[in-house]
């Protein structure tokens, strides 16, 4: 699955605009270009976003719960733009950005296509550690700018500004026992929870720990490996497990205590 922001900017402004043609007149596209890019996307996603049996679109019930999604994804590529614009007005030359795995990586490539348009002379260096690798990056001045998920305890040295949310969904093996009926907390703690962590021990590797029994992995995509096999369940970033080749082996299970959705703050220091 490639989700372009092209199409992402006409899903929004089409279910913004109430229309196809206001979407065109707003983003100043061709009716056609907005129209073919919302149809796209929903042949990506396999879901219609729009009811078009009236004489307008009209948001479909997946879509209306898609589109906050899409406007964080924008917000967030705007907001990186405009810390990198801050650098270049200030003659910086080389830029290191550390991005956590939680940021969707659909938005990466084409966020610094943009980033190489708009700013040309800007030598451009990122990396991907996770967690409070991130901040720790940044605080050694590896790194000019990181984004990842908030931290219970940020080093008082850095700044910080919140630009979406990642919702988090409990994830197990088709065959996993989790993946039969509806689960509850005290069922998950009996389970092995597998939990991604950082290479150096920190506060942050066990803020979301439930089980008894945990495996520690640096990567959500192999933890998804691990939990095709059946031997633990975890919370995995929706984007990762949407877009992972093997998310028909695995199950999101029904959960008693909420509604199976675990959002958590995506930050830039």
């Amino acid at each position: 699955m490639a989700v372009s922001m092209d199409q992402l900017e006409s899903f929004v402004a089409a279910a913004e605009q109430g229309s196809f043609s206001g979407a065109a007149r707003l983003l100043k596209k061709a009716q056609s270009a907005v129209s073919t890019h919302v149809a796209n996307l929903e042949a990506d996603l396999g879901i219609a976003l729009f009811d078009r049996a009236g004489r307008n679109p009209v948001l479909t019930e997946a879509g209306a719960r898609l589109l906050p999604e899409a406007k964080l994804i924008l917000d967030r590529r705007e907001h990186l733009i405009g810390v990198a614009s801050s650098f270049e007005a200030h003659v910086e030359k080389r830029l290191v950005v550390a991005i956590d795995e939680l940021y969707p990586e659909s938005a990466v490539g084409e966020l610094f296509a943009e980033f190489a348009g708009r700013f040309p002379h800007v030598e451009l260096e990122l990396l991907f550690p996770i967690m409070e690798d991130v901040s720790r990056l940044v605080l050694d001045g590896k790194a000019d700018v990181g984004v990842m998920w908030r931290q219970e305890h940020l080093p008082p040295e850095l700044g910080f500004k919140t630009i979406g949310w990642v919702p988090l969904q409990l994830v197990c093996g088709e065959n996993h026992p989790l993946a039969h009926g509806r689960v509850d907390w005290e069922e998950l703690k009996r389970h092995r929870q597998i939990m991604v962590t950082v290479r150096n021990e920190g506060t942050e590797r066990h803020r979301l720990r439930v089980a008894a029994e945990v495996w520690w992995v640096e990567s959500h995509w192999v933890i998804l490996q691990i939990l095709k096999q059946g031997v633990g369940w975890a919370l995995i970033p929706a984007h990762i497990m949407a877009s992972s080749s093997v998310a028909e082996e695995l199950a999101i299970p029904e959960l008693e205590f909420d509604e199976g959705a675990h959002p958590v703050a995506l930050e830039v220091v």
